[in-house]
């Protein structure tokens, strides 16, 4: 069956040549974005029940651009003056160079992962003594505890926001010949607005070993996969797909 329509599960790429773009020029298919999930912050109240107080850490570890919201936000809300001998642990360099909308850059220690969480494990063992603190959402990665319990780190855990199912009810009765998912959570989110979702002829194109997990336990026809060693990208994983189904 051709493919003329697909539906990717995340905002909108903001840059003008995304992958996306040179998909849609390529391949002559229609491309929308609507995120299934989105995130909320907590509020103040709620991170002090949770026994933080911002003046105990030394060092804040920072896994996306979320966090680094979120942990700013909630210091502002608390009137915390976050000082300037701070230190940030940040896991890759979009995070960190996110950071410079709140801090002044070249003032502060801050501290880069290359893109993994586990790329960060020698500055950690280099700063062994601080007193860290990962501002994160209600879902987390099991790798990121398991790997600053096994540095034996002093760290704490916050949920400073939570991500949270989309209002998906306008999309009810609209049909798409893929849809792509990038998490467990955007799974969730599908079957939560549609429980009696039908697979029927939908393609379903699933980014991750933990999203493919999620969609297999739903029951759900995975067709296209990514990352493989052909495919990297889940654009590509797609490019490769309608070049066959739309011979």
């Amino acid at each position: 069956m051709k493919v003329k329509t697909i539906l990717v599960s995340q905002p909108e790429p903001k840059m003008e040549n995304s992958p996306y773009s040179r998909l849609i020029e390529k391949s002559k298919v229609k491309v929308d974005f609507r995120p299934f999930i989105h995130v909320e912050g907590v509020a103040a109240k709620i991170v002090r029940q949770q026994k933080i107080d911002l003046n105990d850490y030394t060092a804040i570890i920072l896994t996306s651009r979320n966090a680094v919201d979120h942990f700013f936000r909630i210091a502002d809300e608390m009137r915390f003056k976050v000082p300037d001998t701070m230190k940030y642990f940040c896991q890759s360099e979009a995070v960190a160079f996110y950071l410079q909308k709140y801090v002044v850059y070249r003032k502060r220690k801050i501290y880069v992962g290359k893109r993994l969480f586990s790329d960060l494990i020698p500055m950690f063992k280099k700063y062994k003594d601080e007193k860290f603190l990962l501002p994160s959402s209600d879902t987390l990665k099991q790798q990121v505890p398991k790997t600053l319990d096994e540095l034996k780190l002093n760290w704490t855990r916050g949920i400073f926001y939570k991500t949270v199912v989309s209002d998906l009810s306008d999309l009810r009765d609209v049909y798409y010949d893929i849809l792509v998912f990038f998490s467990p959570s955007g799974i969730e989110s599908l079957l939560k607005n549609f429980p009696d979702f039908e697979q029927n002829n939908t393609r379903i194109a699933v980014f991750g070993n933990s999203t493919v997990k999620a969609a297999a336990d739903a029951g759900l026809r995975i067709d296209i996969q990514a990352p493989t060693p052909e495919t990297p990208s889940m654009t590509m994983a797609l490019q490769k797909y309608i070049s066959d189904a739309n011979k």
